[in-house]
């Protein structure tokens, strides 16, 4: 916890720093990247640093974390840390890589607030990166240890098995051991991240939901979309009998362990972790009541639209909807509606989880219907990947009723 000294300090000086995150950011990274160029090719998601995605998400990580020490709220700052946890982990993120970042961070603040930066407002944010940094090695070092594995040490060479078309645009692999092995298990909804070699000499890494069966212990699988410069490496250059790095699964996106009632929403490729978590639920035969609900472009290009119909069939207690901008004419009934995913008309009972993934923008749509037809967001579940992860749990954190949080590896680091 940190001293009250500090609490006072970094309340004071708060809306400054948070009105130069804009600019600390940006030149973190650059000073960063300049004295480990290794970072960016084979850590970090370089799209979105140029992009400038990356560096509004530290940005929006770093005022969440503060807030939270001023007005503390557990479960937020849970929701925080914990998700920042599992994606670290599968990036085999370790202590010693938090001293960099300390370093070059510490030296973007004293540049860009200059002589605001007193020793006194220097030692309290040192504290508060400090505990942040402790709580997260903590917590990631808990991962590692329910993994088996030593810190950092996730990554894995698999075979593809398989690979087959979804979707227009969607490629599923199949992956194994070589000795044909079982392969660690994993919790539905969870993800595993994947480091590919690109023509440059660089080795960037995104994330994949396991979207098969967890009680098929020889193999996992996942589907990737064609869309940004990894998935489409892949999609050009991985067939049977390649091998693929990966690394060991994490991710919080899991089923709530009690049989209260659930929603599944999702959007595009986000219906990757929908399918593992139904997977689970048809394979234990539920009797809970599972509300599906899907968004797509149209049918032609959703993927893994039959495998999603037939999991829902096998549930006796799910009903499916689903939602298409064009393509069905002549189809449209009560289960399948034109346009943006909507709740209207849809039954939300007591007691319900809302599990969402998709982009940006969908999870803020949900999340805001949800909130408005009264479902706490205590039992508001999201998932997505990318820099916009951090941003929607700063925005959940800090303003509560607003969401700005699988494609891309998203750091703090």
């Amino acid at each position: 916890m940190l001293t009250a000294s500090t609490r006072d300090v970094i309340a004071a000086t708060l809306p400054a720093v948070e009105g130069a995150l804009g600019e600390i950011t940006p030149n973190f990274y650059r000073r960063m990247f300049a004295a480990h160029p290794d970072l960016l090719d084979d850590l970090f998601n370089r799209t979105h640093q140029r992009t400038g995605e990356q560096p509004m998400a530290l940005a929006g990580s770093i005022a969440a974390f503060a807030h939270l020490q001023l007005e503390p709220d557990l479960r937020r700052q849970r929701f925080i840390i914990d998700r920042i946890a599992h994606k670290h982990a599968s990036l085999g993120v370790t202590a010693d890589q938090y001293a960099v970042v300390h370093e070059h961070l510490f030296g973007a603040i004293v540049e860009v607030l200059g002589d605001a930066v007193t020793p006194e407002v220097a030692n309290a944010w040192d504290e508060l990166y400090w505990e942040m940094a402790d709580v997260l090695v903590r917590e990631e070092n808990g991962l590692y240890a329910e993994a088996g594995v030593s810190p950092g040490r996730v990554w894995r060479d698999l075979v593809v098995l398989r690979r087959e078309q979804v979707s227009p645009d969607a490629v599923s692999f199949t992956l194994a051991r070589g000795d044909g092995g079982d392969l660690p298990r994993f919790t539905p909804g969870q993800y595993i991240s994947v480091q590919v070699p690109l023509a440059d000499g660089a080795r960037q890494i995104r994330q994949y939901s396991l979207v098969g069966s967890p009680s098929v212990r020889a193999e996992w699988r996942i589907s990737v979309k064609s869309a940004g410069e990894v998935s489409t490496h892949i999609h050009e250059n991985l067939f049977e009998g390649d091998m693929l790095h990966v690394s060991m699964p994490f991710g919080d996106l899991i089923l709530p362990e009690d049989d209260s009632p659930l929603l599944l929403a999702s959007a595009g490729i986000g219906c990757t972790p929908v399918i593992g978590l139904l997977t689970a639920l048809s394979e234990s035969g539920t009797h809970r009541q599972v509300t599906v609900l899907h968004a797509d472009h149209s049918r032609a290009g959703q993927p893994h639209r039959g495998q999603l119909g037939t999991l829902v069939d096998s549930i006796d207690t799910a009903r499916l909807y689903q939602w298409y901008r064009e393509g069905v004419d002549g189809l449209w009934s009560d289960t399948v509606r034109r346009g943006r995913m909507s709740l209207d008309g849809i039954d939300l009972v007591d007691g319900v989880h809302a599990m969402l993934c998709g982009p940006t923008g969908f999870l803020d749509s949900m999340r805001t219907q949800l909130l408005e037809r009264d479902v706490p967001e205590s039992r508001i579940h999201f998932e997505t990947f990318g820099p916009e992860l951090l941003r929607t749990g700063a925005a959940a954190s800090s303003q509560g009723s607003r969401a700005s949080e699988h494609r891309g590896a998203a750091n703090t680091l």
